[in-house]
């Protein structure tokens, strides 16, 4: 962990991570998300497209009926899609991506 971690990082954050991780989420270094930033996006094609009918105000229930996918995958792909726009809502995600040219 601390490998991948500046050693300024902040002590709280370093826990906050592990806490993450704990919880059986991901974590990557803000330089590495910023890096997969600055170039093509790093959305899948179905993670762009459950963001385009985000955009439209359909909850998760209603993409998946859209898409033809299940409810369960459509959250996973919001859950990938707000890591990777450092986003916390799947509503703030979509308009990342849209502002970023990726939708």
């Amino acid at each position: 962990m601390l490998g991948f971690m500046s050693k300024a990082s902040d002590p709280e954050d370093i826990v906050r991570v592990v806490q993450q991780l704990h919880d059986g989420h991901r974590w990557t270094a803000r330089d590495v998300l910023e890096a997969t930033m600055a170039d093509d996006s790093p959305l899948t094609a179905r993670e762009a497209d459950v963001l385009r009918v985000t955009r439209e105000g359909c909850s998760a229930h209603e993409i998946a009926r859209r898409l033809h996918l299940a409810p369960g995958t459509v959250r996973n792909y919001l859950s990938n899609a707000m890591q990777k726009t450092n986003t916390t809502t799947r509503h703030d995600a979509a308009r990342s991506a849209d502002e970023r040219g990726w939708l």
